[in-house]
């Protein structure tokens, strides 16, 4: 077996153990997209690793391809997951289209890093190429700045290190910097057998990050706070403007129609 086939297999075994935990402390129904997330990643080991095994290059290139597109909409998803559950305790005041906005505002920074992310890339790289690397490096930095967002106003979102949101965020951050450094190395060619450690620590990244995951889920969850006063306000005024704008849509074509019979 080779060292590809073993952190392979290290990585469906960490998958494993975290998706028993999930089970085990009922975290799938608040998070359930992070935990069809972890079932999907374990079934994509078990293929790949068989394409490894069969040594069929060309096979395994092709499912690593669409792995990538349905890593990275399953990876939007469990964003918006990730900061709709952080609204929770007032989720109840807000308008029913919040969640819709953030799915807009995760996807508008997503297309903001989207130029952004070809910057770092070599100029020999067939088109092909640059559009893979690309939407890789644009998924690891907006995993990146999300767990920013959730770390730098942990308070003022009422989250600490021990709530379970920030606990996800803080794994995908840890495992997102390290494979956007390799992504960037990469980019550049560094294709020489001297540089294969590269990947490896990036399968070495994921098993950190899982465990971590499976120590801290198994630590009973803090009560989450409830927000202050200020941040209440806050997105209150905020859905308002939601809502507002959603109602203003709506009537759009109403007020048209007035115009026309005018």
């Amino acid at each position: 077996m080779t060292v590809a086939s073993n952190l392979a297999i290290a990585s469906a075994a960490g998958e494993i153990v975290t998706i028993a935990v999930l089970l085990y402390r009922r975290i799938w129904r608040t998070f359930p997209m992070f935990s069809i997330f972890m079932v999907w990643a374990f079934v994509s080991d078990l293929i790949g690793l068989h394409f490894l095994l069969s040594r069929s290059d060309a096979a395994y290139f092709s499912f690593f391809r669409l792995q990538m597109v349905i890593d990275s909409v399953a990876m939007f998803a469990v964003l918006v997951e990730l900061f709709w559950s952080v609204l929770r305790p007032m989720r109840s005041s807000l308008p029913r289209g919040t969640i819709v906005f953030l799915a807009l505002l995760i996807a508008g920074a997503g297309l903001l890093i989207w130029p952004l992310a070809g910057t770092t890339m070599d100029d020999t790289l067939s088109h092909n190429a640059v559009g893979w690397i690309q939407l890789q490096q644009t998924m690891a930095i907006l995993r990146i700045v999300c767990f920013l967002v959730m770390a730098g106003f942990s308070q003022v979102l009422a989250i600490g290190w021990r709530d379970r949101e920030l606990q996800v965020a803080t794994g995908f951050g840890f495992y997102s910097i390290v494979s956007l450094l390799v992504a960037i190395l990469e980019s550049h060619q560094y294709t020489d057998a001297k540089y294969h450690w590269l990947d490896y620590a990036v399968s070495a990244s994921y098993l950190g990050t899982m465990a971590y995951w499976v120590v801290s889920f198994s630590i009973k969850e803090q009560e989450r706070k409830e927000f202050s006063p200020q941040m209440q306000q806050f997105l209150l005024q905020m859905g308002g403007g939601v809502r507002a704008g959603r109602i203003a849509l709506t009537d759009l074509p109403a007020e048209r129609s007035k115009l026309k019979d005018k």
